[in-house]
């Protein structure tokens, strides 16, 4: 069994059962384990505790899991994955846009949530990719998500840092969906879809008509940047 005890993961869920079920799941394989009951006590323990994977419920009283994920992507890049009751598209879509970075419907096995954050701790490993790129006047920082040079104040969250650190390793050459998707551990190409949109109008002047961050037909997508 490999070693987790490095990787310190917060479960905010009010129900008393699943939160402890996932705590005592995940203790039993080697992680670090916070939890809290509902979103403003989540705030106060991220506020103090540098997390590497937060767990939401998106269905609790008070703040909920998506006006959770909002406030903490205005202070962090931590990885994030939603637990939801609702499956329907749009939601998992909103969940993504606000700036989760994977869900999971329930009920699900715990073992399908270990491989997710096994996958985001591999996707979040900095090691094999460049510090930085160049975009137009923007730095883009492949190892902290911060974007220097822009007069708004942006940051990449874990998703948009592995789909640049995978795209800037072969600057020009075309991705597919079907590729980026299984390299990004995504189940829908939709998902990757949404990402790219989200991490173009960030990067692009002008998103709907991107210059650096292109789609190639029936290529798929490829980063052009001059490095």
């Amino acid at each position: 069994m490999s070693n987790n005890l490095d990787s310190h993961i917060l479960i905010v869920d009010d129900d008393d059962k699943i939160r402890e079920l996932l705590k005592d799941f995940l203790i039993s394989n080697n992680f670090l384990v916070s939890t809290a009951i509902n979103g403003e006590d989540a705030i106060k323990k991220i506020e103090l505790i540098n997390f590497d994977i937060l767990i939401l419920d998106i269905m609790m009283p008070g703040i909920d899991g998506y006006e959770l994920t909002k406030i903490i992507r205005l202070k962090s890049l931590v990885p994030i994955i939603h637990l939801t009751a609702m499956g329907d598209t749009n939601n998992v879509i909103q969940g993504l846009e606000l700036g989760a970075d994977d869900y999971l419907s329930k009920p699900f096995e715990p073992k399908e949530l270990l491989l997710r954050i096994k996958n985001i701790l591999k996707k979040t490993d900095t090691k094999s990719f460049k510090d930085q790129i160049q975009i137009n006047n923007l730095i883009l920082n492949l190892v902290t998500g911060e974007i220097s040079g822009s007069k708004s104040s942006k940051s990449l969250n874990s998703n948009e840092l592995s789909i640049l650190r995978i795209l800037s390793k072969d600057i020009g050459k075309a991705f597919s969906r079907e590729e980026l998707s299984k390299i990004l551990g995504f189940e829908q190409e939709r998902t990757l879809d949404v990402c790219i949109n989200r991490l173009r109008k960030k990067i692009e002047k002008d998103p709907k008509f991107p210059k650096y961050l292109k789609t190639k037909r029936g290529a798929g997508y490829v980063l052009w940047v001059n490095n």
